[in-house]
């Protein structure tokens, strides 16, 4: 497709967002028939609108084409079906960024992919947590105590940070931490490897696993089996560990395993 294709089928993409989303009613009608055809009785009981009102709303859709008539029953068309999910996942992505809006906005999200950010609706049930200015360890704090109920990590690691790598050894050495994997540049790698207690204790410790990546990922993801966390660095290049995104939902640990197949890419 070229560019100039790409732009009209983005306008009209646009055009037809703009006008289901710029009438309550017809955005109301899509939702509500998105997960199984319904009656005008049944319209009217869950919309609280009256039939003229409802049937008006339905006409509408179905001269674009997105909802049609089966007997005494409405649905929607293919076509109907496709925008309301990317109408539903429109309302998710801000909602999830509205709930984190602090920080989403303080942070460079530049080494997030694209495809990635589109799906950051996941993270609409993640628990924010922040520092304060009197106890500067909170995030850290919960961190800390979030790997140290895990069997098996899997981590992002864009810092030499030799705090992070006494409490990994600490884990290792208890047999508490069955499986982990560092994922990380030749940086950052080498750094860890001059180090002798390190290179001994994490680097070739038999349930460590380190993949050395070309990029240098401005990302600090932990993924385990029941919890992701998300550190991420300030957009003047400082780390900031002083805030922290939390998940232990299905959906987010989904975004945050993208996430780290797309760093060993």
């Amino acid at each position: 497709m070229t560019n100039i294709q790409t732009k009209r089928e983005l306008n009209k993409e646009f055009k037809d967002v703009k006008y289901i989303l710029t009438s309550s009613m017809r955005a109301k009608l899509l939702l509500a028939l998105y997960e199984i055809p319904k009656n005008l009785d049944e319209l009217r009981h869950e919309l609280k609108k009256p039939s003229a009102t409802i049937l008006h709303g339905l006409k509408e859709l179905e001269t674009i084409n997105l909802v049609r008539r089966a007997h005494k029953y409405y649905e929607l068309t293919s076509n109907g079906y496709l925008l309301t999910t990317n109408m539903i996942k429109l309302i998710e992505n801000w909602y999830s960024l509205s709930k984190s809006e602090t920080f989403w906005d303080n942070h460079d999200l530049s080494d997030i992919p694209e495809d990635i950010i589109k799906n950051i609706y996941l993270l609409k049930d993640v628990e924010y947590v922040s520092s304060t200015t009197s106890d500067l360890s909170i995030a850290f704090n919960k961190y800390i105590q979030l790997i140290s109920e895990a069997s098996k990590l899997q981590i992002i690691l864009p810092i030499y940070s030799e705090n992070h790598f006494k409490h990994l050894i600490d884990l290792l050495n208890s047999n508490k931490l069955q499986k982990l994997e560092l994922i990380m540049n030749k940086e950052i790698y080498e750094s860890i490897h001059k180090n002798r207690k390190f290179q001994k204790e994490l680097l070739k410790h038999e349930n460590v696993k380190t993949t050395v990546i070309d990029k240098d990922l401005k990302i600090f993801l932990t993924y385990g089996e029941e919890f992701m966390a998300l550190t991420l660095f300030f957009k003047d290049g400082h780390y900031d560990d002083s805030q922290i995104l939390i998940g232990h939902d299905q959906n987010s640990l989904n975004w945050a395993y993208e996430l780290i197949k797309y760093s060993r890419r």
